[in-house]
């Protein structure tokens, strides 16, 4: 009998910002889960963005992964968001026994394999490949970005609460023109990433 074979899909969210963490999401896809409600995060409006996320926690296996603005300066970006992909993908594990239980799955008859959006794979134990572009042709992937794109957006509204002066509700850490001149009139703010130009 063949191994049942399940995509696991990675992603990142918050590459680019100045400030904050980035996030990344691990996520499997069920065979009912309605994928027309998925796209590339960055497709979708906030609100079907939200919208979507519940129905991937209800009904998906996933994990998030965050690393902060600390680490970010002392490994560089590329190896934080790789990082974060793989503690997504440990906390994804931890809710595997259940997920097969809940679908009546035998974890002797699967195998799960990985596609990442962009050019590298996360240092996971499973068979993964890198694709650009990933996040606007596989489910699993566009599952992943919506999850990771709305953490980080909780993320960054609450440091907006902390440090207002920055606006990080509206730009959420991107290098937007009012970021970087508020950062050069200010000074970097507590969660800046100083090894990026601002």
């Amino acid at each position: 009998m063949d191994s049942k074979i399940f995509i696991c899909g990675f992603d990142e969210a918050g590459r680019g910002p100045l400030a904050g963490p980035v996030t990344a999401g691990a996520v499997i896809l069920p065979e009912d889960f309605p994928i027309e409600i998925l796209n590339d995060s960055k497709k979708l409006s906030p609100k079907k963005r939200a919208e979507a996320e519940k129905v991937i926690k209800e009904k998906a296996l996933w994990g998030i992964g965050i690393i902060d603005h600390k680490k970010i300066d002392e490994i560089n970006i590329l190896k934080s968001s790789l990082l974060a992909m793989k503690i997504a993908y440990e906390e994804l594990l931890k809710k595997l026994p259940d997920f097969f239980e809940k679908h009546g799955i035998k974890s002797e008859d699967t195998v799960i394999e990985g596609i990442t959006d962009g050019t590298f794979c996360p240092d996971v134990k499973i068979k993964c490949r890198a694709e650009p572009k990933a996040d606007a042709k596989y489910p699993a992937v566009m599952a992943a970005s919506i999850i990771a794109k709305e953490e980080r957006d909780r993320i960054m509204t609450e440091y907006d609460a902390l440090y207002p002066e920055y606006g990080y509700k509206k730009h959420k850490g991107y290098p937007t023109p009012a970021h970087k001149k508020i950062c050069r009139e200010l000074g970097p703010s507590p969660i800046q990433r100083l090894t990026f130009k601002y």
